[in-house]
């Protein structure tokens, strides 16, 4: 896991860690900006510095796959055939936090959430 909104494109035509950028790039960008600047930890860019102390996201947000790349991706698929922009948001370092956790996370990411809705 990570603290990051990642957005398309997750594959390029190399099968490397490249930038990919979708026709619709400026806007993937506002959008999973408009998450990240409401998550303070994510928005500083280096949230898993024990577990990846080398990984770093401007203002907690990458393009997919400059981070690593995914080919046949579900974001890019519903990008490229049903015209749905589609962003990925890692909520932590950790994949399976423990339940007590949880109210932590919701204060996290609400307002992020509520940003994120009004992008609509």
């Amino acid at each position: 896991g990570s603290l990051v909104v990642n957005y398309p494109f997750d594959d390029d035509e190399q099968g490397i860690a490249i930038y990919s950028k979708s026709p619709d790039d400026a806007v993937f960008q506002a959008l999973a900006l408009a998450y990240s600047k409401e998550n303070a930890k994510m928005y500083q860019g280096s949230p898993c510095k024990d577990m990846y102390p080398t990984e770093y996201f401007p203002h907690g947000i990458t393009n997919g796959a400059q981070w690593y790349n995914v080919p046949g991706g579900m974001q890019d698929w519903n990008y490229l055939h049903t015209n749905c922009f589609e962003v990925t948001i890692e909520l932590g370092c950790v994949k399976y936090p423990r339940a007590e956790e949880l109210p932590k996370y919701w204060a996290q990411n609400r307002r992020s959430l509520l940003q994120f809705m009004k992008q609509v």
